[in-house]
């Protein structure tokens, strides 16, 4: 799987794809920065008028619900139906998903039109399986990643998208394979938003390969080795935040086989 990871990277340092995100105003720079020092080159466009457009001109596309509004939401369904009807793979992150009903309408009528890969942590995927029944904090997860796992392959069988949780162990789920990543540190929770970044780096994955999986491993993968590699030269959560970007900007083959920590297993 690291052969494949650093594969893709390349692809995406050589094909510089763009990047659809519309995505929420709390995360909006932080992750075309990601993007950016990854190798891969961002749009956010958020106006129902001309999403359509961009989705055309894009190699991929993300939605993350994190602030909603009326607008957003019928921008994230013209979106995600275009990008449908035109074979543009997309990834759905269900920030928050159960705590309002407008959030858990608009993630019903989105899981409709399948997403390619969705990423979440322990919570928002239970959520999903599961509306208005799981306990919720806010944006923040109140269950371990791996109490999800089982949700997360009842949603991949239902949907058949790419399922990631966010935890302290990350998971990507298939129907035929299950990676898990072991890097990340107690300190990225304290930025807001590098979840957000992951699901931000799976679009530009899922740009440069026809194998979601893959590109979902690799999403997950390098946000949190890169976190993990940054809080060695960090004092708190805002020199992690400047400092991951920077070791986006320097992953390369080496540091990937020497401090790269992914299971992979086939189902």
């Amino acid at each position: 799987m690291e052969d494949l990871i650093i594969d893709l990277l390349a692809q995406v340092r050589r094909q510089k794809p763009l990047v659809h995100n519309i995505t929420n105003l709390v995360v909006m720079n932080s992750t075309a920065n990601a993007l950016l020092a990854l190798g891969a080159s961002p749009v956010m466009v958020h106006s129902p008028s001309e999403v359509r457009e961009v989705v055309d001109l894009a190699q991929s596309l993300v939605l993350n619900i994190g602030t909603l509004s009326e607008l957003t939401a019928e921008s994230m369904l013209v979106a995600a139906e275009h990008a449908n009807n035109i074979g543009r793979p997309w990834v759905l992150d269900p920030v928050g998903a159960g705590i309002s009903a407008f959030r858990n309408d608009l993630l019903a009528n989105l899981l409709e039109l399948k997403p390619t890969v969705i990423r979440g942590n322990a919570s928002e995927i239970m959520s999903l399986y599961n509306f208005n029944q799981v306990n919720t904090k806010g944006v923040d997860s109140t269950a371990d990643s791996k109490a999800a796992i089982g949700f997360g392959k009842a949603l991949q069988e239902q949907l058949g998208s790419i399922i990631c949780i966010s935890g302290k162990v990350d998971y990507i789920l298939s129907e035929q394979h299950t990676a898990e990543v072991h890097n990340g540190h107690p300190l990225m929770p304290q930025v807001t938003g590098l979840g957000c970044s992951a699901t931000a780096l799976i679009g530009a994955f899922l740009a440069v390969t026809d194998h979601p999986f893959e590109a979902a491993t690799a999403g997950v993968s390098l946000l949190s080795l890169a976190g993990e590699l940054a809080t060695t030269r960090s004092s708190g959560p805002g020199s992690l935040q400047m400092n991951l970007y920077d070791e986006l900007y320097l992953l390369n083959e080496e540091r990937i086989r020497m401090h790269l920590n992914l299971k992979h297993y086939g189902n």
